[in-house]
């Protein structure tokens, strides 16, 4: 068992080494990793609330706390504006890099969607939301589904197609039938029949796209069960008493997800289009919800008049795209026998 560990430790450590050779990888990384920070801290970055304010010799959080429009001395309103407040000198307030919320509208503006201004950079959207800010919101989400939709459909791709494989025999023969006719189905536009008879929240399309997506992981994982079952490893722990659930996640899955971890990051890349893609026809998230999809459905009904809400959604989605792309590369390499 202890020689065992070290093998597949040392062998991690060597895919680890030939990942980080590859600086492009490498450099993907680190950029998704603080944008996927950046966007789950996006409160902070962008908001119509100032990080920390002091108003009449009292210290106010209002980021990350609610206060009454009484707390201001405002009367006639129960919401309070931070902008329209009347600050004396010895008052001051830290705002975040990005004045708006993803919700907020400008109403400075003369009409909407307005182009890029040093108060907008990337402009407003059709009912004058500023474009950066909805962009910075609204990766949260598409990461969050593309994840969690990969996660959970390695996870039944896993359980089905190592079923399939490792028991093989009529188990296989009634789950392949099963899996073909699923295959059949034209799974896009019945997702946009279950959306449209929902009205899904974030976790509901995540629920609901994955009814279908686990099949291609399947394939996979039953194929490398079948090629894996009747290795010398599998006959010696059979031969030791091991049981078959020992022997499924003890031996045969670590052997056996080389490919699903391969092509994770293009799936997780595929998924994120997959939820613009949605957006776009106006079957994903819920309105007013932030989503880059929405963003270019609004481009191609005001495509003669607001170029930005084109430009910088796509480049969005060209720009994590790319960086999933690039650190599937260097995972691929890492994986592969040849290299190691």
């Amino acid at each position: 068992m202890i020689e065992k560990f070290i093998v597949r430790h040392e062998l991690s450590r060597k895919r680890w080494r030939i990942f980080k050779s590859s600086k492009s990888a490498m450099i993907a990384s680190v950029v998704l990793l603080l944008l996927t920070i950046a966007t789950f801290l996006s409160p902070f970055i962008a908001n119509s609330r100032p990080l920390l304010l002091k108003y009449n010799d009292h210290y106010y959080f209002p980021i990350v706390k609610d206060y009454s429009a009484e707390s201001f001395g405002i009367t006639d309103s129960l919401d309070v504006s931070y902008r329209k407040l009347q600050m004396s000198p010895n008052d001051f307030a830290i705002w975040p890099i990005v004045q708006w919320d993803p919700f907020e509208s400008n109403s400075i503006v003369d009409s909407y969607p307005s182009g890029p201004t040093s108060s907008n950079l990337m402009g407003t959207d059709d009912r004058g939301r500023d474009v950066l800010t909805r962009l910075l919101y609204g990766f949260k989400y598409s990461i969050t589904y593309a994840v969690a939709v990969w996660f959970i459909s390695l996870s039944i791709g896993v359980l089905l197609g190592g079923t399939m494989g490792f028991f093989g025999g009529k188990v296989d023969f009634i789950g392949q039938r099963f899996v073909e006719v699923l295959s059949t189905v034209p799974s896009f536009f019945l997702l946009i029949i279950l959306i449209s008879i929902f009205a899904p929240s974030l976790w509901m399309l995540i629920v609901i796209s994955c009814i279908f997506s686990w099949i291609s992981i399947s394939y996979y994982v039953r194929g490398e069960f079948l090629k894996n079952r009747n290795k010398e490893f599998v006959e010696a722990a059979r031969s030791l008493g091991a049981s078959n659930l020992s022997i499924i996640f003890k031996h045969i899955l670590p052997n056996s997800l080389t490919p699903i971890i391969t092509f994770a990051p293009f799936a997780i890349a595929a998924e994120i289009v997959g939820l613009a893609g949605l957006d776009y026809l106006g079957f994903g998230l819920q309105v007013p919800t932030p989503s880059w999809g929405e963003l270019l459905s609004q481009a191609q009904k005001n495509y003669t008049i607001a170029w930005w809400l084109a430009l910088y959604p796509s480049l969005a989605l060209f720009f994590v795209l790319t960086l999933l792309n690039l650190i599937g590369q260097g995972v691929r390499d890492a994986m592969d026998p040849n290299m190691i």
